[in-house]
């Protein structure tokens, strides 16, 4: 009789012992699972200062130059970066529906194709989230001088976290959770007489 209480004893420290290493599992698996979702919540970067993209903003074109239809070297290269940063201002601006921020970016006719796109979302309720999470490549495919105009073609790949949701909050296209990778190929444009050292995107394509 007292050998059964011993292990009755026995078995019911045991059975405390594995709830509570099965408890402590539990807690930390909950905890690393929101810890990664915290991290690409309905985040969206908005911090874009005009010092980042001032060099692609500022880039001059000398007018005495004997071959300004082309961009080599360090020069390349600085235009490369901020297009990259216009890129990002652009995608998470139009994501936000920050206009005023876009027309700093766009010409004329690409704002209002966006401005449009924004009206259409916000009248069918639809709110959109977007998450930059990296540039993986950018490539300069195409520059070209058409009279006095200079037009500069851009491969992105960049990784995003892209989600649409209803006016109820539900998500109907995405997945918070999930980071994509996307392929854009972007023209920009400037005029070499415009007293602005401005490009603007002109043209967007997915081939």
């Amino acid at each position: 009789m007292y050998i059964c209480k011993t292990m009755s004893s026995n078995f019911g420290y045991i059975d405390i012992i594995l709830l509570a290493m099965i408890a402590g599992f539990i807690i930390l698996r909950l905890r690393n699972i929101l810890g990664r979702k915290t991290g690409h919540e309905s985040k969206v970067f908005t911090d874009f200062s005009d010092k980042r993209y001032e060099s692609f903003r500022k880039q001059k074109v000398n007018l005495e130059e004997r071959n300004p239809d082309k961009l080599e070297g360090e020069e390349k290269k600085n235009f490369l970066k901020g297009a990259e940063i216009a890129y990002e201002s652009i995608i998470t601006s139009f994501a936000k529906g920050d206009q005023k921020k876009l027309d700093e970016l766009l010409t004329i006719d690409m704002a209002s194709n966006f401005k449009q796109a924004i009206n259409e979302r916000s009248k069918n309720g639809i709110k959109s989230e977007l998450t930059f999470i990296s540039m993986k490549e950018s490539d300069l495919e195409k520059y070209e001088k058409i009279k006095t105009n200079l037009y500069a073609t851009v491969k992105f790949v960049s990784e995003i976290i892209s989600v649409k949701r209803d006016k109820d909050n539900k998500v109907i296209e995405g997945n918070p959770d999930r980071i994509k990778t996307v392929t854009d190929h972007w023209k920009f444009t400037k005029n070499i007489l415009n007293k602005s050292p401005n490009w603007y995107l002109t043209e967007i394509t997915n081939k």
